[in-house]
């Protein structure tokens, strides 16, 4: 099973997060840094990351914006600098500033979402996020290939139990893939 990199500086939030992804029954791994250099450290596999066994490389990042040392946003444009890096990162975050989701999807964001304030709304987000993001979502096959990204792919098989296919992605506005089916809203 994959590891899940969750970017967070509140230990609170750490602790609702796994909270609720246990309530769930997301089985990934969690690994938790909790400053933006210790984030750029761990997607490149330096410093105290290089060991890829004990830090494997995420098929899933939780990126919080404000950071200590490196904020969120420059977090973010060093893993879409990364050759071959299809990664998904999920800005999850406290704010709801339209300069900060205008940003983040324009650095390469896969989605922006506003940390809830009750336990039932995170833990209806982190379902969410399990069944599209850690079930149905594919990545492309360049991820695949044997290279330092190794397992980025992220086909959580325990949750696909009965998954009798997967949707053609369609391509999105930014060249990435995204789910075929309307959410009733538009960008």
């Amino acid at each position: 099973m994959k590891t899940i990199l969750q970017v967070e500086d509140d230990p609170n939030d750490v602790f609702l997060m796994r909270h609720a992804m246990k309530k769930v029954g997301v089985l990934n791994p969690v690994q938790v840094v909790s400053d933006g250099q210790q984030a750029v450290d761990y997607m490149q596999g330096a410093a105290k990351f290089a060991d890829r066994e004990k830090y494997p490389f995420p098929c899933l990042v939780f990126l919080d914006l404000k950071l200590p040392y490196v904020m969120g946003l420059e977090v973010l444009k060093s893993i879409r600098k990364q050759p071959g890096s299809s990664v998904p990162v999920i800005m999850l975050t406290a704010s709801s500033q339209d300069s900060d989701l205008v940003s983040a999807y324009g650095l390469g964001a896969n989605a922006f979402l506003t940390k809830p304030s009750e336990a039932r709304k995170l833990e209806e987000m982190v379902k969410a996020i399990k069944d599209f993001w850690l079930t149905h979502n594919m990545l492309p096959q360049e991820s695949l290939s044997e290279s330092p990204l190794e397992g980025v792919v992220c086909l959580a098989q325990s949750f696909a139990t009965g998954f009798k296919g997967t949707p053609e992605p369609a391509a999105s506005r930014n060249g990435r893939q995204s789910f075929p089916y309307s959410t009733g809203s538009s960008l």
